[in-house]
């Protein structure tokens, strides 16, 4: 199975099953009610519900009047933080609608949406945790010195950053980057990139500098598309 995960949408009925796998599996309902225990806590997921089972953990499963829920298989490590959690039947409400689509996606065979779905998911389930996350769980995560990846974005502008470099420089993974980067500064992590170089390009303009040498500096194409990305902030 590839690191990214296996998306697939599945129905359930009357009969029970039980089993473990060695990779994490996230079910997130989207009709009917599916009953699970998992590792011997009662789980109940419903349409807008959802569940993380981690590797190994033994899960009975059954439903009376049957469910259909898109499921991932995945081995990326980053789901561990979601698996196990107090509010693990609680769906995150981006993952909801974004876990609709995808159900769509499968059913017309969309490649797009099965190669990028389960970095979607990860991305708006750990985004959801954040934002429900209590003051403790926070402070015992790894803090983000903002200023000084300010600094050191301000010294790439030459290439095309993503946010896995962003994420890489303070040593998390992308989805934990872009999650962190919304809870402090209420945006993505790319336009958080963008309002970097932006005011850094404010920045060298208010000191008079031309143009031409302001756009080379901050990575923009042209003096054209520097002015042009300016009007559009001033909007």
């Amino acid at each position: 199975m590839a690191p990214a995960g296996l998306l697939s949408l599945r129905h359930y009925g009357a009969s029970p099953g039980s089993h473990s796998h060695d990779h994490f599996q996230v079910l997130l309902g989207l009709s009917g009610a599916l009953e699970l225990e998992v590792a011997g806590r009662g789980v109940r997921v419903a349409a807008g519900g959802g569940c993380v089972i981690a590797p190994g953990d033994r899960h009975d499963f059954e439903s009376s009047r049957g469910s259909v829920c898109l499921v991932l298989d995945t081995t990326h490590p980053a789901w561990a933080q979601c698996a196990g959690q107090p509010d693990n039947a609680v769906l995150p409400a981006d993952a909801l609608p974004l876990a609709r689509y995808l159900a769509s996606a499968l059913q017309q065979g969309r490649p797009l949406a099965t190669t990028h779905g389960p970095a979607l998911l990860l991305e708006a389930w750990l985004d959801g945790s954040a934002q429900n996350a209590s003051p403790a769980d926070i402070s015992r995560r790894r803090s983000i010195d903002w200023p000084a990846l300010q600094r050191w974005a301000a010294q790439q502008w030459h290439r095309d950053l993503s946010v896995a470099d962003l994420a890489a420089q303070v040593h998390l993974s992308p989805s934990q980057f872009a999650a962190r980067c919304r809870q402090a500064h209420g945006m993505g992590a790319m336009a958080w990139l963008r309002d970097q170089r932006m005011a850094q390009a404010r920045l060298l303009r208010s000191s008079g500098m031309a143009v031409a040498e302001v756009a080379r500096r901050t990575g923009y194409r042209s003096p054209s598309a520097l002015t042009a990305a300016l009007r559009r902030a001033d909007r």
